[in-house]
Protein backbone atom coordinates (compact mmCIF):
# COMPACT_ATOMS: atom_id res chain seq x y z
CA UNK A 1 0.00 0.00 0.00
CA UNK A 2 1.25 3.49 -1.04
CA UNK A 3 2.88 5.55 1.90
CA UNK A 4 1.02 9.02 2.38
CA UNK A 5 4.26 10.78 0.96
CA UNK A 6 3.63 8.44 -2.07
CA UNK A 7 0.22 9.12 -2.68
CA UNK A 8 0.84 12.83 -2.68
CA UNK A 9 3.98 12.44 -5.14
CA UNK A 10 1.36 10.60 -7.51
CA UNK A 11 -1.18 13.92 -7.12
CA UNK A 12 0.89 16.08 -8.56
CA UNK A 13 -0.83 17.39 -11.24
CA UNK A 14 0.52 20.86 -13.69
CA UNK A 15 -0.13 24.54 -12.75
CA UNK A 16 -3.20 26.28 -14.93
CA UNK A 17 -1.11 29.59 -15.53
CA UNK A 18 2.28 27.64 -16.38
CA UNK A 19 4.49 24.78 -17.21
CA UNK A 20 5.31 24.36 -13.47
CA UNK A 21 4.14 21.29 -11.39
CA UNK A 22 1.83 22.58 -8.60
CA UNK A 23 1.77 19.21 -5.53
CA UNK A 24 -1.37 19.13 -3.47
CA UNK A 25 0.03 19.01 0.31
CA UNK A 26 -3.08 16.90 1.47
CA UNK A 27 -4.47 13.45 0.26
CA UNK A 28 -8.26 13.07 -0.21
CA UNK A 29 -9.02 9.50 1.17
CA UNK A 30 -10.95 6.57 -1.11
CA UNK A 31 -14.41 6.40 -0.88
CA UNK A 32 -15.61 3.77 1.01
CA UNK A 33 -17.47 1.15 -0.10
CA UNK A 34 -21.21 1.41 -0.12
CA UNK A 35 -22.08 -2.17 1.81
CA UNK A 36 -19.06 -3.14 3.06
CA UNK A 37 -20.16 -6.58 4.28
CA UNK A 38 -16.07 -7.35 4.48
CA UNK A 39 -16.19 -5.33 7.72
CA UNK A 40 -17.96 -7.87 9.27
CA UNK A 41 -14.68 -9.88 9.44
CA UNK A 42 -13.10 -7.26 10.90
CA UNK A 43 -12.58 -6.92 15.18
CA UNK A 44 -11.66 -3.38 14.74
CA UNK A 45 -15.41 -3.05 13.85
CA UNK A 46 -16.77 -4.22 16.76
CA UNK A 47 -14.66 -2.20 18.90
CA UNK A 48 -16.33 0.91 17.39
CA UNK A 49 -19.25 0.08 17.72
CA UNK A 50 -19.12 -0.15 21.33
CA UNK A 51 -17.42 2.65 21.70
CA UNK A 52 -20.29 4.33 20.35
CA UNK A 53 -22.54 2.95 22.61
CA UNK A 54 -20.98 3.74 25.81
CA UNK A 55 -19.71 7.79 24.29
CA UNK A 56 -23.63 8.07 23.58
CA UNK A 57 -24.89 6.33 27.26
CA UNK A 58 -21.75 9.16 29.12
CA UNK A 59 -23.37 11.85 26.83
CA UNK A 60 -26.52 11.28 28.00
CA UNK A 61 -26.04 10.11 31.42
CA UNK A 62 -24.23 13.78 32.12
CA UNK A 63 -26.41 15.71 30.63
CA UNK A 64 -29.98 14.52 31.24
CA UNK A 65 -28.65 14.20 34.98
CA UNK A 66 -27.53 18.16 34.42
CA UNK A 67 -30.55 19.01 33.55
CA UNK A 68 -32.71 17.81 36.30
CA UNK A 69 -30.43 18.79 38.80
CA UNK A 70 -30.78 22.35 37.41
CA UNK A 71 -34.67 22.18 37.61
CA UNK A 72 -34.47 20.25 41.05
CA UNK A 73 -32.46 23.04 42.34
CA UNK A 74 -34.63 25.95 41.06
CA UNK A 75 -37.54 24.40 42.89
CA UNK A 76 -35.64 24.22 46.03
CA UNK A 77 -35.07 28.04 45.51
CA UNK A 78 -38.80 28.47 44.82
CA UNK A 79 -39.10 26.76 48.50
CA UNK A 80 -36.69 28.86 50.10
CA UNK A 81 -33.31 27.55 49.83
CA UNK A 82 -30.57 29.47 48.92
CA UNK A 83 -28.89 28.04 45.79
CA UNK A 84 -30.13 27.64 42.56
CA UNK A 85 -29.19 25.28 39.53
CA UNK A 86 -26.39 25.55 37.37
CA UNK A 87 -28.26 27.82 34.79
CA UNK A 88 -29.29 28.09 31.26
CA UNK A 89 -26.00 28.32 30.09
CA UNK A 90 -24.78 25.76 32.73
CA UNK A 91 -26.47 23.25 30.85
CA UNK A 92 -25.50 24.16 27.42
CA UNK A 93 -22.14 23.48 28.46
CA UNK A 94 -23.03 20.35 30.02
CA UNK A 95 -24.02 19.69 25.99
CA UNK A 96 -20.56 20.85 24.43
CA UNK A 97 -18.27 20.39 27.02
CA UNK A 98 -19.16 16.34 26.90
CA UNK A 99 -19.44 16.17 22.94
CA UNK A 100 -16.01 17.54 22.96
CA UNK A 101 -14.42 14.99 25.68
CA UNK A 102 -16.26 12.28 24.16
CA UNK A 103 -14.97 13.27 20.59
CA UNK A 104 -11.27 13.61 21.64
CA UNK A 105 -11.78 9.59 23.52
CA UNK A 106 -13.46 7.80 20.48
CA UNK A 107 -12.39 10.10 17.63
CA UNK A 108 -9.62 7.03 16.97
CA UNK A 109 -11.97 3.96 17.40
CA UNK A 110 -15.18 5.01 15.84
CA UNK A 111 -14.27 8.49 14.28
CA UNK A 112 -16.74 9.94 17.31
CA UNK A 113 -20.18 10.26 16.13
CA UNK A 114 -22.20 9.74 19.00
CA UNK A 115 -24.93 11.30 16.93
CA UNK A 116 -27.14 9.53 13.90
CA UNK A 117 -27.16 12.73 12.20
CA UNK A 118 -23.28 12.78 11.77
CA UNK A 119 -22.93 8.80 11.01
CA UNK A 120 -25.75 9.83 7.99
CA UNK A 121 -23.76 12.59 6.58
CA UNK A 122 -20.95 10.49 6.63
CA UNK A 123 -22.05 7.75 5.05
CA UNK A 124 -23.63 10.41 2.40
CA UNK A 125 -20.30 11.22 1.82
CA UNK A 126 -18.94 7.62 1.37
CA UNK A 127 -16.83 8.20 4.59
CA UNK A 128 -18.24 5.01 6.16
CA UNK A 129 -20.53 2.19 4.52
CA UNK A 130 -23.78 1.10 4.97
CA UNK A 131 -23.20 -1.58 7.51
CA UNK A 132 -21.33 0.49 9.89
CA UNK A 133 -23.65 3.54 9.46
CA UNK A 134 -26.27 1.22 10.57
CA UNK A 135 -24.54 -0.55 13.31
CA UNK A 136 -23.59 2.75 14.70
CA UNK A 137 -27.25 4.15 14.54
CA UNK A 138 -28.19 1.38 16.88
CA UNK A 139 -25.47 1.10 19.33
CA UNK A 140 -26.20 5.33 19.32
CA UNK A 141 -29.53 4.49 20.29
CA UNK A 142 -29.35 2.02 22.51
CA UNK A 143 -26.58 3.75 24.32
CA UNK A 144 -29.10 7.07 24.52
CA UNK A 145 -31.59 5.32 25.93
CA UNK A 146 -29.57 3.05 28.54
CA UNK A 147 -28.14 6.46 29.90
CA UNK A 148 -31.75 8.15 30.34
CA UNK A 149 -32.83 5.15 32.17
CA UNK A 150 -29.26 4.93 34.34
CA UNK A 151 -30.48 8.45 35.40
CA UNK A 152 -33.46 7.56 36.05
CA UNK A 153 -33.07 4.77 37.45
CA UNK A 154 -30.85 7.10 40.17
CA UNK A 155 -33.30 9.57 40.35
CA UNK A 156 -36.83 7.87 40.17
CA UNK A 157 -38.39 10.54 42.24
CA UNK A 158 -37.48 13.51 40.34
CA UNK A 159 -37.49 12.39 36.49
CA UNK A 160 -41.03 12.44 35.41
CA UNK A 161 -41.55 15.39 37.64
CA UNK A 162 -38.79 17.68 36.08
CA UNK A 163 -39.71 16.21 32.77
CA UNK A 164 -37.72 13.56 31.84
CA UNK A 165 -34.72 15.24 32.16
CA UNK A 166 -34.72 17.71 29.02
CA UNK A 167 -37.03 15.52 27.03
CA UNK A 168 -37.59 17.21 23.20
CA UNK A 169 -40.83 18.94 22.48
CA UNK A 170 -41.82 22.07 20.67
CA UNK A 171 -41.93 24.92 23.24
CA UNK A 172 -45.02 27.07 23.96
CA UNK A 173 -45.73 30.11 21.86
CA UNK A 174 -43.73 28.01 18.95
CA UNK A 175 -45.18 25.81 15.34
CA UNK A 176 -43.74 22.74 14.80
CA UNK A 177 -42.48 24.33 11.43
CA UNK A 178 -40.64 26.34 13.66
CA UNK A 179 -38.96 24.21 15.55
CA UNK A 180 -38.11 21.74 12.53
CA UNK A 181 -36.68 24.57 10.82
CA UNK A 182 -34.36 25.34 14.12
CA UNK A 183 -33.53 21.40 13.84
CA UNK A 184 -32.47 21.94 10.31
CA UNK A 185 -30.20 24.82 10.62
CA UNK A 186 -28.92 23.18 14.26
CA UNK A 187 -28.02 20.04 12.59
CA UNK A 188 -26.32 21.47 9.30
CA UNK A 189 -24.19 23.51 11.67
CA UNK A 190 -23.13 20.76 13.54
CA UNK A 191 -22.81 18.68 10.75
CA UNK A 192 -20.30 21.23 8.55
CA UNK A 193 -18.39 21.72 11.84
CA UNK A 194 -17.89 17.92 12.05
CA UNK A 195 -16.77 18.05 8.24
CA UNK A 196 -14.97 21.16 8.23
CA UNK A 197 -12.94 20.37 11.56
CA UNK A 198 -12.14 16.75 9.83
CA UNK A 199 -11.03 17.72 6.09
CA UNK A 200 -7.65 16.73 4.78
CA UNK A 201 -7.01 19.80 3.52
CA UNK A 202 -7.28 21.45 6.90
CA UNK A 203 -4.95 18.87 8.18
CA UNK A 204 -2.38 19.13 5.89
CA UNK A 205 -1.85 23.20 6.24
CA UNK A 206 -2.07 23.10 9.95
CA UNK A 207 -0.95 20.00 11.78
CA UNK A 208 -2.86 21.05 14.96
CA UNK A 209 -6.19 20.88 13.50
CA UNK A 210 -6.39 17.01 13.72
CA UNK A 211 -5.68 17.45 17.71
CA UNK A 212 -7.99 20.12 18.24
CA UNK A 213 -10.73 18.70 15.78
CA UNK A 214 -13.24 18.05 18.66
CA UNK A 215 -13.04 21.22 20.30
CA UNK A 216 -14.61 23.19 17.24
CA UNK A 217 -16.96 20.27 17.15
CA UNK A 218 -18.61 20.61 21.06
CA UNK A 219 -18.15 24.12 20.62
CA UNK A 220 -20.75 24.24 17.81
CA UNK A 221 -23.00 21.79 20.03
CA UNK A 222 -22.61 24.85 22.22
CA UNK A 223 -23.96 27.24 20.22
CA UNK A 224 -26.71 25.85 18.45
CA UNK A 225 -27.88 25.05 22.07
CA UNK A 226 -28.10 28.58 22.92
CA UNK A 227 -30.19 29.46 19.96
CA UNK A 228 -32.60 26.90 20.31
CA UNK A 229 -33.13 25.47 23.11
CA UNK A 230 -36.31 27.69 23.89
CA UNK A 231 -38.02 26.16 20.89
CA UNK A 232 -37.45 22.37 20.68
CA UNK A 233 -34.94 21.78 24.03
CA UNK A 234 -32.48 21.36 21.60
CA UNK A 235 -32.42 17.80 19.95
CA UNK A 236 -29.59 17.81 16.46
CA UNK A 237 -28.83 14.23 17.79
CA UNK A 238 -31.76 11.87 16.99
CA UNK A 239 -30.42 9.11 19.70
CA UNK A 240 -30.57 11.96 22.28
CA UNK A 241 -34.26 12.73 21.51
CA UNK A 242 -35.48 9.14 21.33
CA UNK A 243 -33.71 8.08 24.35
CA UNK A 244 -35.18 10.37 26.76
CA UNK A 245 -38.68 10.00 24.80
CA UNK A 246 -38.56 6.15 24.97
CA UNK A 247 -37.50 6.79 29.09
CA UNK A 248 -39.54 9.43 29.76
CA UNK A 249 -42.58 8.00 27.58
CA UNK A 250 -45.00 10.98 27.87
CA UNK A 251 -47.44 11.43 24.79
CA UNK A 252 -46.05 15.02 24.26
CA UNK A 253 -42.60 13.47 24.10
CA UNK A 254 -43.43 11.39 21.27
CA UNK A 255 -45.98 13.74 19.34
CA UNK A 256 -43.26 15.86 18.41
CA UNK A 257 -40.40 12.90 17.71
CA UNK A 258 -40.71 12.88 13.82
CA UNK A 259 -38.97 16.88 13.98
CA UNK A 260 -36.04 15.39 15.71
CA UNK A 261 -35.25 12.67 13.11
Amino acid sequence: MATNQEIVQLQREEHAGGGELAVRDYADPAPEPFLGASELRRRSLYRAVIAEFVATLLFLYVTVATVIGHKRQDADVDDGEACGGVGFLGITWAFGGMIFLLVYCTAGVSGGHVNPAVTFGLLVARKVTLLRAALYVAAQCLGAVCGAGLVRALNSAHFARHGGGGANVVGDGYFKGSGLAAEVAGTFVLVYTVFSATDAKCSARDSHIPVLAPLPIGFAVFVVHLAIIPITGKGINPARSFGTAVVYNQPNAWHDQWIFW
